[in-house]
């Protein structure tokens, strides 16, 4: 289980506030731009981005917390909320309207009235097909070569070469072991 970060309400005041300013500049400009300019703008807006795709509009809190693999396809509607580092394996594809979140307000209303919010590593292996208008929870780990089906609602870790769907997502069944060479995965 990936550990909790707690974020009190004195850490936001006291932010700079300045990389996010900086950030909503940038998505903006994404969001407005040319496919040229949205390569040279990628790099901006994400911790690692290289040679991915993404299409606007894109929705993005705290990218810097954010790793892109190689080949990454991001479709359009997108929203990636940081707080805790998120993950994207090389050649995933994410479809339109998902939400990737790592952050969460605690349940208990005790908790809640101390800490704005809490966050957890999401990670996203290699290879990996999300739906559209899938929703990845906080804390959630997806393995190599799954599949998420659209409109779920992943609260769970999803075990490499899995079909899963439904809300809360649940497994539908076990993929084959793709063929490592015919992949591609380290190809140019």
């Amino acid at each position: 289980m990936p550990e909790t970060i707690y974020y009190h309400f004195s850490d936001l005041e006291n932010t700079d506030p300045a990389p996010f300013i900086a950030e909503q500049i940038h998505l903006k400009q994404f969001n407005n731009s040319t496919p040229d300019e949205r390569r040279e703008l990628i790099p901006a807006l994400f911790a690692k981005a290289k040679d991915v795709n993404i299409y606007p509009p894109l929705y993005l809190s705290r990218g810097w917390e954010v790793e892109l693999g190689r080949k990454v396809m991001i479709n359009l509607g997108v929203s990636i909320l940081g707080g805790a580092p998120i993950t994207i394996g090389e050649h995933s594809l994410i479809g339109p309207h998902v939400q990737i979140i790592s952050v969460n307000h605690p349940v208990d209303p005790t908790e809640r009235q101390r800490y704005a919010f809490t966050a957890k590593p999401v990670s996203i292996g290699a290879n990996v097909w999300i739906g559209a208008g899938a929703i990845i929870c906080p804390g959630v780990s997806i393995g190599d070569h799954s599949v998420v089906g659209a409109g779920a609602v992943v609260t769970r870790d999803v075990p490499r070469c899995t079909f899963v769907a439904g809300n809360p997502a649940r497994e539908i069944r076990k993929l084959e072991e793709p063929d490592l060479s015919t992949l591609y995965l380290d190809s140019p």
